[in-house]
């Protein structure tokens, strides 16, 4: 099977958007409130402003962020990624 046979397959698509651990604890802290660019670059502690940057153009580009104003939130798409991130918590609290 090729990689783009692969992208009709939800999980596949979903692992490749999500796939990095800044995107995933991007998401977590924007589950919490709407913040700023250096509230989020705070809170990740190691990211470098240029990489935080792509990661929330790529998560704009793809509507699972908003920014409005100075501040980034979850998009309705993106709060559904609630589950996921709770379910990933609940998961990493066994190991």
């Amino acid at each position: 099977m090729s990689k783009n046979e692969h992208m009709n397959c939800p999980i596949a698509k979903t692992a490749l958007l999500l796939s990095d651990t800044w995107t995933m604890l991007i998401i977590r802290d924007l589950l919490s409130k709407s913040m700023r660019f250096c509230e989020v670059e705070s809170s990740l502690n190691g990211i470098s402003s240029r990489t935080l940057s792509l990661k929330l153009k790529r998560l704009e580009d793809e509507g699972i962020v908003a920014k409005k104003d100075l501040y980034y939130s979850l998009s309705k798409q993106g709060r559904k990624l609630n589950k996921v991130i709770n379910a990933m918590e609940s998961w990493g609290k066994t190991l």
